[in-house]
């Protein structure tokens, strides 16, 4: 069993101040995934396109948008919504007001990475 508290796992900053995420699960703990609780920040626009994991995506707080880049849609995203990026779909978070979100990752991540010049995360 493991058992972690939210203030005793590692936060990774953003470089170019957009978000933060607390990295509660990773690869080390062998669980198949990864979990974070990430905030990303008011007016934060994102680019990301996760070609190396799958990415589940629940919203607990704030509000925003996400826009599908292959398709051109924009769908609302407000606490209670769910988003799983399960085609490693290119896309964009607009925040709007501060949003909280739970995150699991596939495969699981190390916990310090950042995304790199395309959105994504490396693997190892």
């Amino acid at each position: 069993m493991i058992i972690k508290k939210i203030d005793q796992c590692n936060k990774v900053e953003d470089p170019k101040g957009q978000w933060n995420s607390i990295r509660m699960l990773l690869k080390e703990d062998g669980m198949g995934f990864s979990f974070h609780i990430t905030t990303i920040y008011k007016c934060s626009n994102i680019k990301m396109h996760y070609i190396n994991h799958l990415e589940s995506v629940y919203c607990i707080s704030g509000r925003g948008e996400i826009v599908d880049l292959k398709h051109n849609k924009t769908f609302n995203i407000m606490p209670g919504t769910l988003y799983a990026l399960n085609e490693h779909d290119n896309h964009i978070l607009n925040c709007t007001e501060e949003m909280k979100l739970a995150c699991v990752f596939n495969p699981p991540i190390k916990g310090d990475e950042v995304h790199n010049q395309h959105g994504a995360y490396e693997v190892d």
